[in-house]
């Protein structure tokens, strides 16, 4: 795999192709994201086969293709109940478009419009923050870098102000970096 970012939105509602059959066995609808680290873990996804939703975990892609995501076999798709480990994630339903994103002192930035994923570790790499209109005219839409991200938590997302000075030791935080 070419590392390389994608927009969420590419990674939503695309077929999943079973390498061993060639066909397609589900559709990758809602991601999964943890909060803890911006990575995108797998997806919610409808069967084609049970009509159940099931669970993709990124680690079971083997390849984007331009027919969606290849996987070896449609055994890789699991209930959720079967994904213990990830059991406090899926729990959590992280949601990260529309979340509001203010900076460290207080100022409101505005809301996640979109993200960019790396291919390859599938880490969340960019936010696209849409401002409000006041300030969409005149500034337009905001690139936020992972390495901006202080804190993540069930209302907002602060990030560093980007007029303060950045000193040479940035403190790592909730595991990103």
């Amino acid at each position: 795999m070419i590392k390389m970012l994608q927009l969420a939105n590419t990674l939503i509602n695309i077929p999943i192709m079973s390498l061993r059959t060639g066909g397609m066995v589900a559709t990758a609808d809602t991601p999964i994201i943890n909060p803890n680290n911006l990575k995108l873990e797998g997806w919610y996804c409808h069967d084609q086969f049970s009509k159940k939703t099931l669970i993709l975990l990124t680690r079971d892609v083997r390849d984007l293709v331009p027919q969606g995501l290849a996987v070896d076999d449609y055994n890789v798709l699991a209930e959720p109940e079967e994904l213990v480990r990830l059991k406090d994630v899926l729990h959590l339903n992280f949601e990260l478009i529309d979340k509001q994103v203010i900076t460290d002192n207080k100022r409101k930035l505005g809301k996640v419009g979109d993200y960019a994923s790396d291919t390859t570790s599938f880490m969340i790499q960019k936010l696209y923050v849409n401002q409000p209109v006041y300030k969409n005219l005149s500034d337009g839409q905001l690139i936020v870098d992972r390495s901006q991200i202080i804190e993540i938590n069930d209302r907002q997302i602060i990030v560093r102000d980007v007029d303060e000075k950045i000193g040479s030791a940035i403190p790592a935080v909730l595991g990103l970096g």
